[in-house]
């Protein structure tokens, strides 16, 4: 038999289950459009035109300017205004020429941008047209500005300007720190401070979370200027300018970029009212109201809207946009709450209760009637006209006329019945309205005597005669046991009224002869023979099951499916049920309102028959566009018509089966729970009749235990199992266990369904992927999901998974696509040029392979070898410059000679090629490993610190000085080996009681008379030692000092050495010292910074000095092989001129300057002479003027002085240098009578052998010695310190005396012969440097020479 049934499906509403992502709004700038937002605490020019300068370095430059921001700015008009609006970023041409300026010298400045409602922040840019701050900090608030929080410190010495923060990095996103990185003085200009609001270093997993959203949204920013960034010269004062003036904030830009903020629900916004009704809005601003999605409202998206409270309003992310779930109030209200209580009650299915619901309804979701109104069984649950009055019988109900507001069953007296309550309960008569229990107790005629049929509880106290009321599905007949009232039950019926089944065993439900789609077969628009489209559907904890089996068939529309029918127990009528969802286009993840259709028809169907049910879907036409052509159908189900079963209910009870509507409540899946009373007793009894009780069979494997519902007989399955019995896997899940399904985790990027095998799991995957989970390439391929072939060049058939390169290479080849060779073989596999042996000189494995490859020279095709380090030659045959090695050796490889870095590497001959032994050290070392000083030299060799030995030959032993070497010292310490009587380091001085080092026989025992001496020691060079006392011989006057700048006394009395007073130096205390005013003798002190300045100064000459002296040469330093081969390249040759001993150019024109130098000296010793002479000479003029008397003959004296000739004069005399006859702008060197334009002389000039110019150069000379002679006084003082009594023990007692009465000039060129003598000194010691160094013999090139106090 074929039963044909063709379906006009109505496509109706649908749910949303997710979308793929969550709503943003795009970010920008929320400065634009702001300007009358933004403040800024100080603006310079705001009262007035107000100057400020700039740092510059160009004398032409113009450095100082007019701030004027009473008006604002325009680039022609008013180009100098500077008010904080400029720092809104524009996209402008000449935008650099706009920029926001504070005042200058004020450190203290903010900027704030407050906004008018709550908005996202992403992070701050600020541009700086000026130095940037040397500290600052940005503050937020959320509130309007009432409470203010930091987001970050920003200061170049974080200790110093914000002790109270950390300085290290952050541990959290939300961290408050100071950051040191865009506080410093580079760049000078466009200069940025950056600050992110989320730090991108920290893994953001729920960006709604708490401290996550304190960080992103604000009302209000604020920027804290806390100290300007100076260069130090705001604490000098300067006459000229306040240095003030150059130092002050500007801006060129400030943005600050941000979102509306919306929790996820909009992806644009719309400006906010500004309370007037008019809104601003200028292009790119980014506004403040979103345009809310996903059932939200509000500014920024907070709440669901009205209608939408079903569920908890949750912020939207980038997985599950948490729409706001309808209420279902059935279209009695417009508006509802939501209750966390229900929402936990219902296992979080519905939280949403309907306000204010209309048409006499009351309840959660308006479901229910106002008392004493109840559900019209004919209407729907949305019908505004779904509520009637109650019809109670006054006479029989009570409470007024209460009734039960789902059925309308009234509220009957103790024996009345009826839904009206207008008649007696069975076995009661006489209903009346004064009656309390409305009707009276009548007892059957025969019950005295318990053999009326149909009753039971004779003499009982609490049933007395009741009906038996057996069952009439469950029970075998009417009649029930006269003592306990228990009717004959079916079998696997239990209790009194044999309505329940036995244990282990369930009632069906009316839809229990249910046919799966995915069974089914397909008619037309399904190729045959093809597969159904099946599309599971899984089932979760959170959500109804409204469905039946693993899912749906999609059928497009037209076609049809086939459900064979062949398990009827009864022959009855029986209406078909077909269950379905709508499919919506283009909405994967959208689902359909499950519905379900039942045919008005009823079939007549045989027990044992088999009956084909053919049923054909057509879309109706008028049916929403959105929907697609394809229908989701989950299931067909036969249900017995009630009408068709013999004596199982009355009249009256089938009146309530049509009332309630039990088929249509059973023809919806999954809503058993919510069945009238009366539907689930006529249910059962049906079920009972039909069917009977049928056992559990609840498989042991799937199911907890062996129990399961009375009614549908559902076992509790164990995890992803499904099924009435928990017999099978549900979709997506697979291996049916003890210990239930696992789920198949297919994986969607391989797999071409979510469907597994559910005996081992295994996902249909594409054709090159493969895994149970369709996880991987198959073997082959690479990079999943994208799998593609592994490319080897034929030489391997698998690849890493993850990066493609080829595994286990054949025929010696290598790399990530088997390109190459591998070690020790040379080829071409990508062009399929085989990979052969490399003799380098022997193949691999030979012990005398010394290459990492080798391969052909293109033209020549000759093998060519890369050798290994240490090795060279074409076959890496030899060991190279710096390495030694046997090669002949089995095994040997060349190794790197030993020499601690002191040979040149570039040597072939620097060590022994076979044994490695050093041959050619550098740097002064020697040993088979330079691993030490050679003779003569001192240091640690390993260091590369050998210095030459600067012993004084005249006190170290002979035999320790050979000729034409350094001397020798001690290798590790540098200290020599003196002769007796001489000591120090370098064995320079005598010991005390020696002297005459100078000697032949060096230093002598001093030998001093015990009888006339104070002691054995005498002077180290004269021997002069005091045998008088210095004070009675010298008398005070003696000294010569300086009154004016000398204490009192004013000499020491055992020197004569003048004691100045503080300020004052010289050898007569006569002139001021350095950092003193020059003014004599009131010499006041200079400014203390002079003082500083001037102790730096001496300290960083000393360093130098010293650096230049004694710091030796650093090592080679690691990962610069070249350089540093270089650099040793240098510093050899350096080495081979400082031990140049003659012959040498460069030496020879060393002592030519010297020479040079000396002679130059003489000329200024005559000159000084000559001034000597010349004053003698004008002393002696004097006296002879003073004599001459005014009655002289001067006659002949003025005819003398009028013959003479200046021309002629400088002719014979040469005084400028040229011919006296020549016209003074023919002559180079001018003449005694020329003279310039502007009146200057013009005598002399270069190459000019004139006697003027040669006097005036003399004269500079002169001045220039005099010079060096003063810089020599505070040296002597350091020395006479160290030695007393050296000045006085070297003179005699006569000399004494003498020197006592001596004028001052004269004790003047005493003390330059002095000096002369310490020069000879210091130029031999001069000169031993120089055969040291030839770097700084260019010291004697010059005439002036620093002369050092001598030892």
């Amino acid at each position: 038999h074929c039963i044909r049934v063709s379906l006009l499906v109505y496509l109706g509403t649908v749910k949303y289950k997710k979308q793929d992502f969550s709503c943003n709004p795009q970010l920008g700038d929320l400065m634009v459009g702001r300007a009358a937002q933004l403040s800024a605490s100080s603006t310079c020019g705001l009262d007035g035109p107000q100057n400020y300068c700039i740092i510059g370095y160009l004398e032409e430059e113009q450095k100082c300017f007019t701030c004027d921001s009473r008006q604002p700015y325009d680039r022609h008009s008013n180009p100098d205004s500077h008010l904080i609006e400029n720092a809104i970023t524009i996209f402008d041409p000449e935008r650099r020429m706009r920029w926001w300026q504070s005042e200058p010298g004020v450190n203290q400045v903010s900027i704030q941008l407050n906004l008018e409602t709550l908005f996202q922040f992403s992070h701050l840019v600020l541009t700086f047209k000026s130095f940037r701050p040397a500290a600052m900090l940005v503050e937020r608030s959320k509130d309007f500005g009432h409470t203010w929080k930091v987001f970050r410190y920003y200061a170049e010495d974080c200790a110093a300007h914000f002790p109270w923060v950390s300085a290290e990095p952050s541990d959290s996103v939300d961290d408050v720190v100071c950051d040191s990185r865009y506080s410093g003085s580079q760049p000078s200009t466009d200069g940025e401070v950056v600050l992110k609001a989320l730090d991108p270093i920290f893994d953001i997993e729920d960006p709604y979370a708490p401290n996550i959203q304190e960080l992103i949204t604000l009302t209000n920013i604020r920027v804290n200027f806390t100290r300007l960034f100076t260069l130090g010269d705001t604490l000098l004062g300067r006459r000229r300018r306040n240095p003030q003036d150059k130092y002050y904030y500007a801006l060129y830009d400030m943005v600050v970029r941000g979102s509306c903020f919306c929790n996820g629900h909009a992806s644009r916004c719309r400006p906010v009212d500004a309370g007037r009704g008019d809104v601003f809005n200028e292009p790119g601003m980014v506004h403040g109201r979103c345009v809310c999605q996903h059932n939200t409202a509000g500014d920024n998206c907070e709440r669901c809207e009205d209608l939408y409270n079903d569920a908890p309003w949750r912020p939207g992310s980038d997985h599950e946009p948490h729409t706001c779930r309808r209420c279902n109030c059935h279209g009695h209200s417009e508006q509802c709450r939501f209750d966390p209580a229900r929402y936990e009650a219902t296992g979080r299915l519905s939280g949403g209760v309907c306000v204010d619901c209309r048409n006499e309804r009351v309840g959660p979701r308006c479901e229910q009637c106002r008392p004493y109104q109840y559900q019209d069984p004919f209407k729907a649950l949305e019908d505004p006209r779904g509520c009637i009055p109650c019809d109670c019988d006054p006479v029989g109900s009570q409470g007024g006329g209460l009734c039960e507001s789902a059925t309308g069953q009234c509220v009957c007296k103790e024996n009345v019945e009826g839904q009206r309550c207008d008649r007696c309960k069975y076995g009661f008569y006489g209903l009346r309205e004064d009656d309390p229990a409305g009707c009276q107790s009548r007892l059957p005629l025969h019950c005295s005597d318990g053999t009326t049929p149909g009753y039971w509880g004779l003499g009982n106290t609490v049933h007395r005669c009741a009906p038996c009321d057996c069952d009439s599905g469950g029970a075998v007949g009417s009649s029930c046991s006269a003592e306990d009232g228990k009717c004959e039950c079916l079998p696997n019926m239990a209790g009194r009224r044999c309505n329940d089944p036995a244990h282990g065993y369930f009632l069906p439900p009316l839809d229990y002869f249910l046919y799966e789609a995915e069974f089914a077969g397909p008619l037309q628009g399904i190729k045959p023979g093809s597969p159904l489209q099946i599309v599971p559907r899984q089932r979760t904890a959170d959500r109804q099951v409204t469905w039946t089996g693993p899912g749906f068939v999609r059928v497009r529309d037209g076609a049809g499916l086939r459900f064979t029918v062949d398990n009827l127990p009864s022959s009855l009528d029986y209406q078909l049920v077909v269950r379905y969802e709508s499919e919506v286009q283009r909405q994967p993840h959208v689902e359909g309102t499950p519905q379900s259709a039942i045919v008005d028809q009823p079939v007549c169907l045989n027990a044992g028959g088999r009956y084909f049910v053919d049923i054909t879907f057509r879309k109706e036409q008028t049916s929403n566009p959105q929907f697609s052509s394809h229908i989701l159908i989950d299931s067909m189900g036969l249900i017995p018509r009630i009408e068709s079963v013999q004596d199982l209910c009355s009249r009256s009870d089938l009146d309530s089966y049509r009332r309630f509507r039990c088929i249509h409540l059973a023809a919806e899946a999954g809503q058993q729970e919510q069945w009238p009373e009366v539907c689930e007793e006529l249910v059962k009894s049906l079920s009972a009749r039909i069917n009977g009780a049928v056992a559990c069979r609840c498989n042991i494997h799937g199911s907890v235990g062996q129990s399961c519902s009375k009614v549908g007989g559902l076992c509790e399955c164990k995890p992803n199992v499904i099924g009435r019995c928990c017999e099978t896997c549900a979709p997506l899940t697979f291996g049916f266990g003890p210990g239930g399904c696992e789920p198949c985790a297919c994986d969607p990027r391989g797999a071409l369904s979510e469907l597994c095998d559910q005996v081992r799991g295994q996902c249909p995957c594409r054709a090159e992927v493969a895994g149970r989970s369709c996880d991987r390439c198959r073997p082959g391929y690479w990079g999943f999901p994208l799998c593609r072939p592994c490319e080897c060049n034929g030489l391997a058939e698998l690849c890493d998974q993850d990066t493609g390169s080829c595994l286990q290479c054949r025929e010696n080849s290598a790399g990530h696509s088997c390109e190459r060779c591998v070690e020790g073989y040379h080829g071409d596999p990508v062009s399929r040029k085989p990979c052969e042996p490399c003799s380098c000189p022997d193949i691999l494995g030979s012990g005398k392979f010394f290459a990492s490859f080798c391969n052909r020279e293109p033209e020549s095709g000759s093998l060519i070898c890369n050798c290994l380090q240490g090795h060279t030659g074409p076959r890496c045959d030899s060991c190279s410059a710096g390495f030694y090695g046997d090669l002949a050796a089995p095994g040997a490889l060349c190794e790197q000679c030993l020499c601690n870095n002191n040979i040149d590497p570039e040597d072939s001959a620097a060590c022994d090629r076979v044994t490695g032994e050093c041959l050619r050290c550098l740097h002064h070392t020697q040993g088979a490993h330079c691993q030490e000083c050679r003779p003569g030299y001192y240091g640690d060799a390993l260091e590369h610190s050998c210095k030459e030995c600067s012993c004084d030959r005249r006190g170290t032993e002979v035999t320790k000085c050979p000729l034409g070497s350094p001397c020798f010292c001690q290798p590790q310490s540098g200290q020599c080996p003196c002769r007796p009587g001489a000591t120090g380091a370098l064995c320079d001085e005598c010991a005390d009681g020696f002297w005459n080092i100078g000697g032949a026989s060096g230093c002598q025992p001093c030998n001093c008379d015990p009888a006339n001496s104070l002691d054995n020691v005498c002077d180290k060079l004269y021997r002069y030692f005091i045998t008088f006392d210095p004070v009675s011989w010298c008398p005070p006057s003696a000294c010569d000092c300086d009154l004016g700048g000398s204490e009192r006394p004013a000499c020491d009395p055992d020197t004569g050495e003048c004691l100045c007073r503080v300020g004052v130096t010289g050898i007569f205390c006569d002139e001021c010292a350095p950092g003193f005013q020059q003014t004599f003798p009131a010499c006041a002190p200079c400014h203390a910074c002079n003082e500083i300045w001037r102790l730096n100064i001496s300290e960083v000459q000393k360093a130098s000095q010293k650096m230049k002296v004694l710091i030796p040469r650093q090592g080679n330093q690691s990962g610069h092989e070249r350089q540093n081969q270089r650099m040793t390249k240098m510093e050899s040759s350096l080495d081979r001129l400082a031990n140049l001993t003659g012959g040498s150019p460069l030496l020879d024109e060393i002592r030519k300057l010297h020479k040079d130098f000396m002679a130059e000296e003489k000329k200024v010793q005559d000159a000084d002479t000559a001034v000597e002479d010349s004053m003698n000479t004008r002393q002696a003029l004097k006296g002879l003027g003073a004599n001459c008397g005014t009655n002289g003959n001067l006659s002949q004296l003025v005819d003398k002085v009028n013959a003479l000739d200046v021309v002629t004069l400088n002719e014979k005399v040469s005084i400028c240098g040229a011919p006296g006859h020549r016209e003074c702008a023919k002559s180079k060197c001018g003449g005694a009578l020329c003279s310039t334009f502007w009146g200057t002389k013009l005598c002399g000039g270069p190459s000019c052998n004139g006697s003027l110019p040669l006097g005036l150069d003399a004269k500079k000379e002169a001045a220039e010695a005099e010079t060096a002679i003063g810089t020599l006084k505070d040296e002597l003082e350091a020395s006479r310190r160290k030695v007393p009594h050296t000045f006085v023990g070297w003179m005699s007692t006569s000399h004494l005396r003498s020197f006592c009465w001596t004028p001052r000039r004269k004790v003047k060129g005493f003390m330059g012969s002095w000096v002369q003598l310490h020069q000879q000194n210091v130029r031999s010691h001069l000169g031993y440097v120089e055969r040291k160094s030839p770097k700084r013999s260019t010291l004697h090139s010059t005439k002036k020479i620093a002369v050092a106090p001598s030892r």
